[in-house]
């Protein structure tokens, strides 16, 4: 497994700063590599897990209704910018033959999928296809709402703009009754 260069990123940094016609040196800036460095260490940690591993150990539970943790806060890094982006997930599924995950490990696989250079539009789809594919629900959804610092800060500047992306799998894909019991209980 790979691990973060954090002497490489205090370099970078350096160079950044130089770059944009800073003083890397006054006292302000002395800290600021490392600094960076650990905050990147911290916010791509999800680069070296992988979120297969919360779903290892599963219950058994005569329950094969819906299952939704909402309101899950997640921040990621746009790829594309290198900026946060940051929201709210919402996870459900309808368990098969009664397995089912501890609801924490939900909330944990998003964490993960969040926590690398990310485009909302695959993390809500990696989800979802973990949850399949681990689990063998009847059905998976997963829905993300985030607002992106590349739209807010840079480019066309629309603070309190939110991106919505949703996943459908199973029995939530081919049953059109299902997604809108499942949005209903989201908006509750």
């Amino acid at each position: 497994m790979a691990t973060i260069d954090t002497k490489k990123i205090q370099e970078a940094v350096l160079m950044i700063l130089e770059a944009i016609g800073e003083d890397p040196y006054r006292e302000g800036l002395l800290e600021t590599p490392k600094r960076v460095a650990k905050m990147y260490e911290e916010v791509f940690e999800g680069l070296h897990q992988d979120p297969k591993i919360y779903f290892e150990t599963v219950f058994h539970e005569n329950h094969e209704e819906i299952v939704l943790v909402k309101d899950i806060p997640f921040y990621s890094m746009c790829e594309h910018h290198l900026v946060p982006f940051f929201g709210k997930a919402h996870v459900a599924y309808i368990p098969r033959d009664g397995v089912v995950a501890g609801l924490s490990k939900l909330a944990r696989a998003v964490e993960t999928t969040a926590k690398r250079p990310q485009l909302q539009e695959r993390i809500t789809s990696t989800i979802a296809d973990t949850m399949m594919e681990m689990l063998k629900p009847h059905g998976v959804y997963v829905l993300l709402e985030a607002e992106h610092m590349c739209m807010t800060m840079r480019g066309i500047k629309k603070p309190g703009s939110k991106t919505i992306t949703a996943v459908s799998r199973g029995n939530f894909e081919q049953d059109e009754q299902l997604r809108t019991e499942i949005l209903n209980m989201i908006r509750m």
